[in-house]
C-alpha cells in the first residue's frame, strides 16, 4: 500500500499500514475516475505548480495532435497509400511505408493536401502554445502572490565574498550591505562548510529516534543479541547487539579527543542576506554589486527545503570551469552512445545484416524471427541503454554546481531532453556509422533533404519504439515495479521496518524529456507518416490518467521550481513544429513540387516570429518576479502589520542545522560561557576566536542504556548548537539554566 499511496499514508499516518492485505498491492479500478475528477486548482494545492506544467504538457498533446491525426489519418494517410500505381494487397499485410508520403509519386497534384495540413497543425499548435504559455504565467504570478509569507522572497544567496585577514566574512559582510544597502538591510547568516558535522548530526537524529521509545527502561546488560532469520536463505543475523561499557579511562581519552576536533570556523565565501522588503531584495539579487563581477555576486535564494547546500561551499569562481567540464563530459558521453545506438539501427535493416553476419541467413528466413529482430529487438535494446542516461546526467548536473535541488533537477531534465533528441531521433534517422553521420551533418544545405529521404523510412522504427518506451513506460509506472519489488525485499527479506515518511518526489527530468520526445515525434510524422498518431494519441490520453494519479497518491512535492519547466516545453515544441517545417520543405523539394515547397518558407518566418514574440512578451516572467507584485504584497503586508512577524521569522527560516530542531534538548547540560558566546548573532563582529570546550551533554531518553558511542556523537551537538545560534539573528547573551545531567 506504502508503493501505490506514499504520498497519502505520509499525510494521513494511516493506522493499518504494518498489516499485510495482498489487495492493497493490485489497484482499485476507481482511481481512473479519481484522477479524471481532480480539478486544476486541487492539483495545484496537491502537487505544485511543476505537477500542473506538466498535466499541461500532456492537455497541449491530446489537443494537437487529435486535431493532427483527424486531419491526417483522413485526409493524408488515403493519398499516401494510393500515391503509387500499383496493385494494393490487403491492408493488414502492406509495409508501414506503403502509408507514408514517400509512396507518393514525383510532380503529383496532390502534394498541396500535405502543405495545407502542415498550415492547420502549425497555426493550431502556435495558437495553444501561446494560450498555454499565457494561462501558465498567470498561474505562476498567482503561485507567487499566494506565497505572501516566503521567506525567499525576502533573501538573497551572495556568494564570492572576498576574504580579509582583519575581519571575518561575518563582519564583511555587514559591513558591506551596511554601507550601501543601509535602508533595506536587515541581517544575514553565514553558510559553513561543516558535512562532517552535518553527518553528525543526522545521525544523532537517527539514533535519538530508534532509541527514544526506551525512555524510563533499564536494560540488563547480561541479555544476548536479538536474532532474526532472513526470509530468503534462512541465515541468522544479529539485529541488535549490547555495546560493551567503556571504562572511565576510555571516555577520558575521547573527551581528550572531542576537544581536539573541536569545531574551527569554516566559512566558504557565502551567506544569506535578509532585506526588510520582497522588492529590494529582487534588486539587490538583479544588479551587479562591484566592479569585479566575480565578487559579491547576488541572486534570489531557493526555497529552505530547496537549498542544496553541499553545492554552496563551493568557490563562485569554480563555476565557469565546472560548466565546462560537465558540457565536455556530457558531448563525449553522447558520441560514446553512438556505438550502441549504431549498432541498434543496423538490426533495423535487414540486408546489411545478413552482409556481415552470413551464418545468421538460415535463422533470418523465418517470418517471425525478421519481424522480431528487425520491429521489436531495437527498440528493446535502445530503451535498456537509455535507462543509464538520467543517472549520468543528474550526475553531471550536480557537477556544475547548483545551488538548488530544483535548478539541479531542471538542468538534468535540459540534458536528457537534448540527449534523447540526438540520439533517438537524429542518430537513428542519420542511419550509419558515425562518420557518415557527421559527414550528412557537415553540409547545412543538404540536411532538409537528408532528413527528407530518412524520416518516412525510419516511420516503423518510430511507432515501435511509441509502443515499447512509451505503452510499456506507462504500465511500469502505474505498477511501480521497482518501488514493489524493493519495498517486500526490505520488508520481508532483510525484515527492515519500512520508513513510511520517505515518499520519492517526482522524476521531472525523466518523464519530461519523454513526453516531449514523443511530441518531436508526432509534429515530424504527422504529414509524412500519420499512422503513427493513434499509437501517440493512445499514449497521452493514458498519460494524462496515470501521471494524475501519481500526482496525487505516490509522489511527494518536495520543492517546486514555480513552473520554469514550461519554457522547456515551449522551446522543444516550437523546434519539433520548425523541424517538420524544414523536412516537409525537403520532401517537397524532392517530389519536385515548387508550389507546395514555396508556400512552406514562410511558414517556417512566421513560426520563428510567434517563437520571439512569446520570448518578449511572457519569457520575461519566468526569469524574475514582477516589482509591481511586489511592492503591492509589502504594501499589504505594513498595513496588516505581519511585516514584523516575517522579519522575526527570517532570522530561522535557513537555519543550516535544521536537523537539531527535533531533537528536544531538555536535561541537557550547556556550558554557560559556551552559550553565552554562541548566541551573539550573525551581526555581532566581536567573535571569540578560543575553541569551545566540550561539555558533558546526555539525553534523559537513553537512561538505563549503554550507549556510550551515541553519547560522545550526541555531546558534540553542544558546539553544532553553538554554530547555528551564531547564524541566526543578534540576541543579548543571557544566562542559561544549569540542569544536572542523567547519567546513562
Amino acid at each position: 500500500m506504502k508503493v501505490y499511496f506514499g504520498r497519502r499514508i505520509a499525510e494521513e499516518n494511516s493506522r493499518l499500514r504494518e498489516a499485510f492485505i495482498l489487495e492493497r498491492f493490485v489497484p482499485s479500478a476507481s482511481w481512473i475516475l479519481r484522477s479524471l475528477r481532480c480539478t486544476e486548482d486541487e492539483l495545484l494545492a496537491t502537487a505544485g505548480l511543476d505537477a500542473v506544467v506538466f498535466n499541461r504538457i500532456l492537455v497541449f498533446s491530446i489537443r494537437i495532435f487529435s486535431l493532427a491525426a483527424f486531419l491526417c489519418v483522413l485526409g493524408v494517410l488515403p493519398l499516401n497509400y494510393f500515391g503509387q500505381d500499383m496493385l494494393h494487397v490487403r491492408i493488414p499485410s502492406a509495409s508501414l511505408e506503403t502509408f507514408t508520403i514517400g509512396n507518393m509519386q514525383e510532380r503529383s497534384r496532390w502534394l498541396w493536401v500535405h502543405c495545407v495540413a502542415l498550415y492547420i497543425i502549425s497555426g493550431v499548435a502556435c495558437l495553444l502554445l501561446y494560450l498555454e504559455y499565457k494561462h501558465i504565467a498567470r498561474l505562476r504570478l498567482l503561485h507567487v502572490s499566494r506565497a505572501s509569507t516566503n521567506p525567499s522572497h525576502f533573501t538573497v544567496l551572495v556568494r564570492g565574498v572576498p576574504k580579509s585577514t582583519k575581519e571575518s566574512i561575518s563582519c564583511t559582510v555587514e559591513s558591506f550591505f551596511t554601507k550601501y544597502h543601509a535602508s533595506s538591510y536587515l541581517s544575514h547568516q553565514i553558510i559553513y562548510k561543516v558535512g562532517k558535522l552535518q553527518k553528525i548530526v543526522t545521525g544523532a537524529k537517527k539514533a535519538y529516534k530508534k532509541f527514544k521509545h526506551f525512555k524510563g527502561t533499564t536494560v540488563d546488560q547480561r541479555c544476548g543479541p536479538i536474532t532474526y532469520r532472513c526470509g530468503l536463505c534462512g541465515a541468522s543475523s544479529k539485529s541488535f547487539e549490547l555495546l560493551p561499557v567503556e571504562p572511565e579511562q576510555e571516555m577520558k581519552k575521547h573527551d581528550v579527543k572531542d576537544s581536539e576536533l573541536s569545531l574551527p570556523d569554516k566559512d566558504c565565501g557565502a551567506a544569506f542576506v535578509f532585506f526588510k522588503t520582497r522588492y529590494a531584495a529582487l534588486v539587490v539579487s538583479e544588479i551587479v554589486q562591484t566592479s569585479n563581477p566575480m565578487e559579491w555576486v547576488t541572486s534570489l535564494a531557493p526555497d529552505r527545503d530547496d537549498v542544496y547546500w553541499s553545492n554552496l561551499w563551493l568557490p563562485y569562481k569554480q563555476l565557469w570551469i565546472r560548466r565546462i567540464v560537465t558540457l565536455s563530459g556530457s558531448i563525449v558521453f553522447m558520441f560514446l552512445f553512438l556505438i550502441p545506438v549504431t549498432f541498434i539501427q543496423g538490426l533495423t535493416q535487414l540486408e546489411q545484416l545478413q552482409q556481415r553476419l552470413p551464418f545468421l541467413n538460415g535463422i533470418l528466413k523465418k517470418k517471425y524471427i525478421t519481424q522480431l529482430v528487425t520491429g521489436y529487438l531495437p527498440s528493446v535494446i535502445l530503451q535498456i541503454f537509455l535507462y543509464t542516461v538520467p543517472p549520468t546526467m543528474m550526475f553531471f548536473s550536480t557537477l556544475e554546481g547548483p545551488v538548488s535541488h530544483s535548478e539541479r533537477k531542471r538542468s538534468a531534465c535540459c540534458k536528457v531532453l537534448y540527449f534523447t533528441i540526438w540520439n533517438v531521433f537524429f542518430v537513428n534517422v542519420l542511419s550509419g556509422s558515425a562518420i557518415s553521420q557527421v559527414n550528412a551533418l557537415s553540409s547545412p544545405k543538404d540536411i532538409p533533404m537528408v532528413l527528407a529521404r530518412a524520416v518516412p523510412v525510419q516511420a516503423t522504427f518510430f511507432t515501435t519504439y511509441v509502443l515499447t518506451s512509451g505503452w510499456a513506460s506507462l504500465s511500469s509506472e502505474l505498477m511501480q515495479l521497482f518501488g514493489l519489488t524493493w519495498n517486500f525485499i526490505m520488508k520481508y527479506v532483510l525484515r527492515m521496518k519500512e520508513d513510511s515518511y520517505f515518499v520519492p518526489s517526482f522524476p521531472y527530468h525523466t518523464e519530461v524529456p519523454k513526453v516531449l520526445l514523443f511530441g518531436l515525434l508526432g509534429f515530424t510524422c504527422s504529414v509524412l507518416a500519420p499512422l503513427i498518431l493513434p499509437f501517440l494519441l493512445v499514449y497521452f490520453f493514458l498519460g494524462y490518467v496515470v501521471y494524475r494519479n501519481q500526482f496525487l497518491n505516490v509522489y511527494c512535492t518536495k520543492y517546486d521550481t514555480g513552473g520554469l519547466y514550461w519554457p522547456i516545453a515551449h522551446y522543444t515544441t516550437i523546434f519539433s513544429i520548425v523541424l517538420t517545417q524544414i523536412i516537409c520543405l525537403g520532401v517537397f523539394g524532392l517530389k519536385e513540387s515548387p508550389v507546395a515547397a514555396g508556400f512552406t518558407v514562410p511558414l517556417i518566418i512566421l513560426t520563428l516570429l510567434f517563437n520571439q514574440y512569446c520570448s518578449n512578451r511572457l519569457r520575461p516572467l519566468f526569469k524574475t518576479l514582477p516589482a509591481q507584485d511586489l511592492i503591492d504584497m509589502d504594501r499589504e503586508d505594513e498595513q496588516s502589520g505581519r511585516m514584523d512577524d516575517i522579519h522575526h521569522r527570517l532570522h530561522s527560516a535557513y537555519c543550516q542545522f535544521a536537523d537539531t530542531d527535533d531533537i528536544p534538548l531538555k536535561g541537557v547540560h550547556v556550558d554557560r560561557d559556551a552559550e553565552a558566546s554562541g548566541s551573539s548573532g550573525e551581526s555581532s563582529c566581536r567573535e571569540d576566536t578560543n575553541q569551545p570546550t566540550t561539555s558533558d551533554i546526555s539525553h534523559p531518553t537513553l537512561e538505563g542504556l549503554p550507549v556510550n558511542r551515541l553519547r560522545h556523537a550526541v555531546r558534540s551537538l553542544s558546539s553544532i548548537i553553538r554554530l547555528q545560534k551564531r547564524g541566526l539573528s543578534p540576541q543579548p547573551a543571557g544566562p542559561s539554566a544549569d540542569v544536572n545531567p542523567q547519567t546513562a
